[in-house]
């Protein structure tokens, strides 16, 4: 998730063990209170782990100085947890301090937590970590000036932190320098909880009064005074607590994967610099023995990296785009009389299923199926419904790895009203989550492709234009070829969109951005339009492409009629398509139950020039003496199969198992001819039109013909 690779620790079954599945997971915290399970610090592990030895076996719950033993044992340098232990109120007498601050002074493991729970003594648990050359930094969350280290359940203390820091990479330098010197000290980076969920401090201050008051006259004391307090805190506060408690450990698991990912990339840098003949950064500097430093860098990254680079480095195509939860509203009329379609302004009976999709998600799924290797990089938001995308995800088989969880957004939803016959009537889509993500792109995603090196990056039009530019801009760095899939009329118009029309994206052949591009006949006209409106038909650069290709206005019609069909002309679809050659060389207009339009640039020399078997196809010829034109193939695939109305499942997906099919094939060591292609995609097509599945998993079948 956001790039980072999680890596639950606990002691399950008397093992200590880093990295828990999901249903290891499940098994642990349903043990939760039972007389066998424990809660496991420093001083617990040699004793649970013996008696394992002894068929006594025990599960634990780690502790922050637990879990900072293990994961330091694993290489695990950042560690995120909701909050910190630390100096009890009244610990001058008692002693009672928690093990979690002795830890932290002489483990070197980076902490992220939401602070100390607010009826611990704070000043005197900063002055113990100053003690223990614990370095404390609290994360100022857009505040200027003075900034407290926060109280857990709120984010202000009235103790200010030690010291303030703006961002990840920031604390990712701190780690890289604290971890290079010969210390064996951990660090505490505090992550206030956020404002939403903050309980204001007056308040939280009289609960916490009333609860430690209670915990005394109970008696409670030791390992046994803090849950009594929580306990406490929990019922004065009506439940409160348990929200911001979900919320603030969302929120530091999301602060402390980012910090994980700019420490990860600091080090690379780092091993490169420490190899090379330039100093490394900072501090770095000052220390000589390369020898110790890159063997730390190296032992982290055979935690955080080493396991999946060969998948990374793997990865032929990379699709960037929507993963969403799909409703389907099937019109079901209630007898033979009714209409075909559902009736506006009132309810109307369906059938209604629920399924993950998302245009780039579905495209990937048919790429998957195909097999070929492919990395789906898509925002989620922080709730139930992204939690299932991710997990019906995993189940294919795709990775994970590149899909971000963005705190307090909503997951991607698309709601199709199709009518009797399963065509689509209208649309809703709430792909909000996939705008403003011009940071990720550079944090988390742009890494992945420069070190996989994508053949493909297949890119929908669910980015907003900035979004949509960046990832051309990254595809093109990376030298791969770009397939653009429009998604819709409105979002269609996003590539050649009036504020972004000068930018590489609008590049006239051979510096074109964009390879492929897979409208269906209504975004086709829209892309032409916006085209038209960014004033792109008007450049003399266009009008040089369009003049070598030799087609003449007084022949076009009866030339385009003779390679189409006089409606397909009628519509403007062959002519919109070859206007757009220029900037994108492959049009595959997807035109439903009528087929495929496959208008397609040919560089000068291409074996279907001369071909006799294609020559019906050239519809025109540029001067052979041209360096990059040869000429315009145009060719319309009929429907690989008529489906009758009864044996239609879905409309949904069908496009997408399209291109899905067809990038797949391209991707390819040795890839078949695009005609060949066309005609297997279309049979994919046909399988996902008949499926429940937004992109049919029979799609396996068509393996060997691709």
């Amino acid at each position: 998730m956001n790039g980072g690779i999680p890596a639950t620790i606990g002691v399950l079954n008397g093992v200590a063990r880093v990295g828990l599945s999901p249903n290891e997971i499940i098994e642990l915290t349903t043990a939760a209170g039972k007389t066998n399970t424990r809660k496991v610090s420093r001083r617990d592990l040699g004793y649970i782990c013996g008696l394992a030895m002894t068929q006594k076996k025990f599960n634990g719950g780690t502790t922050v100085a637990g879990t900072m033993v293990l994961a330091h044992l694993a290489g695990i340098k950042v560690f995120a947890t909701g909050g910190l232990g630390g100096v009890h109120r009244g610990a001058e007498n008692s002693m009672d301090i928690s093990a979690d601050l002795t830890e932290l002074g002489r483990t070197p493991v980076a902490i992220i937590s939401s602070g100390c729970k607010s009826f611990l003594d704070i000043p005197r648990t900063l002055e113990y970590l100053e003690t223990q050359g614990v370095g404390v930094s609290t994360f100022a969350d857009g505040r200027e000036g003075t900034v407290d280290f926060p109280a857990f359940w709120t984010r202000d203390s009235g103790i200010p932190s030690p010291t303030i820091i703006e961002d990840e990479s920031t604390a990712a330098a701190i780690i890289i320098a604290q971890f290079s010197m010969p210390l064996s000290s951990g660090l505490l980076f505090a992550n206030p909880i956020p404002s939403p969920h903050s309980i204001p401090k007056a308040q939280m201050d009289a609960i916490m009064t009333q609860a430690i008051l209670d915990a005394k006259k109970s008696g409670s004391t030791g390992s046994d005074n803090t849950p009594f307090i929580l306990a406490r805190i929990r019922k004065l506060t009506g439940g409160r607590t348990v929200m911001a408690n979900r919320a603030l450990i969302e929120a530091n698991v999301m602060r402390g994967t980012r910090v994980a990912c700019e420490l990860s990339k600091l080090e690379q840098t780092s091993i490169e610099k420490l190899n090379g003949t330039q100093p490394p950064p900072g501090n770095l500097a000052a220390f000589p023995r390369k020898e110790m430093v890159e063997s730390r860098l190296v032992n982290a990254q055979e935690v955080s990296h080493e396991d999946i680079k060969d998948k990374e480095l793997q990865v032929d195509v990379f699709v960037a785009g929507s993963l969403a939860i799909d409703l389907s509203c099937d019109f079901s009329p209630s007898n033979d009389t009714s209409p075909d379609s559902p009736q506006l302004h009132t309810s109307n009976p369906a059938q209604i299923s629920q399924a993950i999709g998302g245009v780039g998600q579905n495209i990937a799924t048919a790429i998957h199926y195909a097999n070929v290797n492919v990395r789906l990089c898509s925002v989620t938001g922080s709730d139930s419904a992204g939690s299932m995308a991710r997990e019906m995800l995993t189940a294919k088989g795709l990775s994970t790895s590149a899909i971000i969880q963005q705190p307090y957004a909503r997951t991607a939803q698309y709601v199709a009203i199709n009518d009797a016959q399963k065509n689509l009537v209208l649309a809703m889509a709430d792909m909000t989550v996939l705008e403003s993500c011009s940071q990720e792109l550079e944090r988390v995603w742009k890494p992945q492709l420069e070190r996989s090196k994508p053949r493909w990056l297949v890119v929908d039009a669910n980015w907003d234009p900035r979004s949509l530019q960046q990832w051309i801009k990254i595809g093109q760095d990376v030298n791969a070829k770009i397939a653009f899939e429009p998604v819709s009329i409105a979002k269609s118009k996003r590539l050649f969109a009036s504020t972004i029309s000068k930018s590489s994206m609008s590049s006239i052949l051979p510096d074109h951005a964009v390879s492929l591009a897979a409208p269906n006949s209504l975004e086709l006209a829209s892309m032409h339009a916006a085209a038209q409106k960014a004033e792109l038909f008007e450049r003399d650069d266009w009008w040089q492409i369009i003049d070598a290709i030799g087609l003449s206005s007084s022949g076009s019609r009866a030339k385009l009629t003779f390679h189409t069909n006089s409606t397909l002309v009628d519509k403007g679809i062959p002519q919109q398509c070859i206007q757009l050659l220029p900037f994108i060389p492959t049009m595959l207009t997807k035109l439903g139950d009528k087929g495929v339009l496959m208008t397609q640039m040919l560089q000068p020399g291409d074996d279907r020039l001369s071909s006799p078997a294609h020559a019906e196809y050239v519809l025109c010829r540029a001067d052979p003496s041209h360096p990059t034109i040869g000429g315009v193939y145009m060719r319309h695939f009929p429907p690989a199969e008529t489906v009758p109305a009864t044996d239609i499942v879905s409309v949904n997906g069908v496009g997408d198992t399209f291109l899905g099919i067809i990038i797949a094939g391209l991707a390819k060591d040795n890839p078949k001819t695009l005609v060949d292609l066309i005609q297997v995609a279309q049979q994919g097509s046909v399988m996902t039109l008949k499926s429940t599945e937004a992109v049919s998993s029979e799609i396996r079948n068509l393996r060997e013909l691709l």
